[in-house]
């Protein structure tokens, strides 16, 4: 794949500013923007909340992993992946191996004081395990880690400057490109 047609794929964990950075970064890139989570709630006609709610937690990674598939395959965008989209083994190679993949971190304390200060967070980010948000957040983050490290081209913490996150993605991405041109 060539640096203009590659995808950018963003993920991490809730509230690390997957569509933030997403958002600026295709801005600044002239790219397209896609928030999987957003897409999947405008085809479902409601929230990720209410998907959950009515039919369930498997149904919601089945509409995931079908986005995913679909819009890794197209070329030349900046995804903002849901945090749990890295659940989703069996296809995330190939995924790798298409997009530079991005894992936005950021510290326990970050990630809980972003989902409380954020109002959309009930609609957009149903419990996944029914405890208060510092146990989730910690048990999720145990339990993905690993496949987040696995999974990415490059680790960047996300509790900085949003300009200087961007910048840094951008000089990654086109440094990582320029060195596959050369060998």
């Amino acid at each position: 794949m060539t640096e203009s047609t590659e995808n950018i794929s963003l993920i991490g964990y809730r509230a690390t500013g997957k569509s933030s950075v997403g958002r600026l970064l295709a801005e600044k890139m002239a790219r397209p923007f896609i928030d999987v989570d957003q897409r999947l709630e405008q085809q479902a006609g409601g929230s990720i909340a209410d998907m959950v709610a009515e039919q369930g937690w498997d149904f919601f990674r089945a509409r995931e992993r079908q986005a995913l598939l679909e819009l890794t395959g197209r070329p030349g965008q900046v995804l903002a992946c849901g945090g749990g989209a890295i659940l989703h083994q069996d296809i995330w190679p190939a995924i790798k191996k298409s997009n530079f993949v991005v894992w936005l971190k950021a510290d326990i304390q970050t990630i809980c004081r972003r989902l409380a200060g954020d109002t959309a967070t009930e609609r957009q980010r149903p419990s996944l395990s029914g405890q208060d948000i510092y146990a989730e957040a910690a048990d999720i983050l145990r339990e993905r880690t690993p496949l987040y490290a696995a999974g990415c081209h490059l680790e960047l913490d996300a509790t900085g400057d949003l300009e200087d996150i961007v910048d840094s993605i951008m000089h990654h991405f086109h440094q990582i490109r320029q060195r596959a041109m050369h060998t």
